[in-house]
């Protein structure tokens, strides 16, 4: 609702100014709407206005760090190779291995060098990997002394948790074929004499 009230020099509201020279004034005051009441009991508790939180100011922009986990296309290969080394490295940890390969190992290796075959990985241990799953198999001299199953297990263990550490593989079977026992102190070229070589 609005009032008008009209004012000039010497008239009341509602009337008009008499002559055109004279001022007139117009006043429009604008009336609050009623608002429609409800009825609430005595004994109900007067609501109470809610509490705006203050604005709160936006953070400040931080510089974009490149993300470690971020995907970038492309594919990686691990060669058998490299698992292998992984592999003979984690067997040779392990208390109670002597070396890996066994004597039949070092008599054959000179004669796949010269066929031009030679393993590029180390001796006594073979790797298959496809995708993300490597099986490995591993070939030990075990240290006289040693109980030579649990030297196998332990092996075992070693070996899958040390390649899927270090290259993020699935390792789905590790091989242990224990080819010897040594004495302690004893090394690889002590090897016994061969039966009809000359000495």
């Amino acid at each position: 609702m609005s009032s008008v009230s009209s004012l000039s020099s010497g008239s009341s509201p509602g009337e008009q100014a008499s002559s055109p020279g004279e001022p007139f004034l117009a006043v429009v005051e604008a009336l609050p709407e009623p608002s429609p009441v409800s009825e609430a009991p005595d004994d109900a508790p007067s609501p109470v206005p809610a509490r705006t939180a203050p604005a709160a100011t936006p953070p400040s922009p931080s510089p974009v760090a490149p993300v470690a986990s971020a995907v970038v296309k492309g594919r990686i290969k691990v060669a058998d190779e490299v698992v292998e080394k992984v592999a003979a490295l984690a067997t040779l940890e392990v208390t109670g291995v002597a070396e890996l390969g066994a004597d039949a190992a070092r008599a054959v290796e000179p004669m796949r060098e010269r066929a031009g075959v030679a393993r590029r990985g180390p001796r006594g241990v073979n790797a298959h990997v496809q995708d993300r799953t490597a099986a490995v198999d591993v070939t030990i001299v075990a240290e006289y002394g040693h109980v030579v199953m649990d030297v196998a297990n332990e092996v075992k263990t070693n070996v899958a948790r040390t390649i899927s550490r270090m290259l993020g593989m699935r390792v789905v079977e590790v091989n242990v074929d224990v080819a010897d026992v040594r004495m302690p102190g004893e090394t690889g070229s002590e090897a016994p004499a061969q039966p009809g070589s000359d000495a």
